[in-house]
């Protein structure tokens, strides 16, 4: 049955939470106040998802395997890095099944994403565009014609409308399916886009650094980390892990993991009970230990000081 969804959060993890096709985790980069609005539709075999957010931060996704995902910027902004490639207004990314990236944003953001079942994706490319659309092995960053990346984004902008206004008319079998092949076809046609760059060894070697780098960050969520003991880990020198941060976060590791644990505190006291746990036994359960400085780097970031994050709702 067709449906849609229009949802706005000021909770990140809340927001990663209800991401579909993928686990998401959400590290907001600079102090504010977060707020993103999430569109989500499901037609009859396609899904589409828009996304609104006002401040920067990274985006560490896994997508799920047996969906063909593409994503792409619905309006222009500040850069939006994907694995450590800029995400222009006139690219769409094709993603591998079972992808493991990175994003980082830099502003306000809007982007999209549509996705099919692999074999219905296979056999759309092969009846409207005699193409093989089988998922690549590697991420691709295409080039669609001006006129056929015009068409998907305002077809993506008017499904999100009538997601928001009338939601009705989705939920209606037959409008879902005149809307579904409507987008089907703008996916197609930019999907038939020749202008692929390659990726460079370089990119693949950065790759496979950072899906080393998340595994050790996610087998150690509950401690501190130092750059030494990852370097060790992940068997590269700290000068060639600052440099793969740097193109694939817009920041180095260690701003990363402190921006990681603050996180990680924000939500330990948000599902504590008050009375039963302290600021003191949670930050230093992350590795804080000047908890003056803590406490002002935290508010500085969510524009709240700890104890309020704590303080019964």
């Amino acid at each position: 049955m067709p449906s849609s969804a229009v949802r706005t959060f000021t909770d990140p993890d809340d927001y990663a939470a209800s991401i579909r096709a993928s686990t998401a985790e959400v590290t907001v980069t600079e102090r504010g106040q977060f707020v993103a609005k999430l569109t989500w539709i499901r037609l009859h075999r396609l899904w589409m998802q828009g996304f609104g957010e006002n401040l920067p931060r990274t985006l560490h996704s896994a997508v799920a395997t047996e969906r063909a995902i593409i994503s792409f910027r619905t309006h222009p902004g500040p850069s939006i890095l994907w694995s450590g490639a800029e995400l222009r207004s006139s690219n769409i990314i094709r993603h591998v099944e079972g992808e493991n990236a990175f994003q980082r944003s830099f502003g306000a953001t809007c982007f999209g994403s549509m996705s099919l079942l692999v074999a219905d994706i296979v056999s759309a490319g092969g009846a409207i565009a005699g193409l093989d659309l089988t998922p690549p092995k590697d991420p691709l960053f295409l080039t669609p014609p001006p006129s056929a990346m015009a068409r998907l984004q305002l077809l993506h902008a008017a499904a999100g409308d009538l997601a928001e206004n009338t939601p009705e008319l989705i939920a209606n079998p037959d409008s879902a399916r005149g809307l579904e092949q409507a987008l089907t076809e703008a996916m197609i046609d930019c999907l038939a886009s020749r202008d692929a760059p390659k990726s460079s060894l370089a990119q693949g070697q950065h790759a496979i650094i950072m899906r080393r780098f998340r595994r050790v960050v996610e087998e150690n969520a509950e401690q501190p980390l130092y750059i030494p003991e990852i370097c060790r880990a992940i068997r590269v020198p700290s000068r060639t892990l600052r440099m793969v941060c740097q193109e694939h976060l817009g920041m180095g590791p260690k701003r990363y993991l402190l921006l990681r644990r603050m996180h990680l505190v924000r939500r330990a006291l948000r599902e504590a009970t008050p009375g039963t746990t302290s600021v003191t036994e949670v930050a230093t359960r992350y590795g804080f230990w000047q908890l003056g400085r803590f406490a002002g780097e935290y508010q500085a970031l969510f524009d709240e000081p700890p104890s309020a994050t704590l303080r019964p709702k």
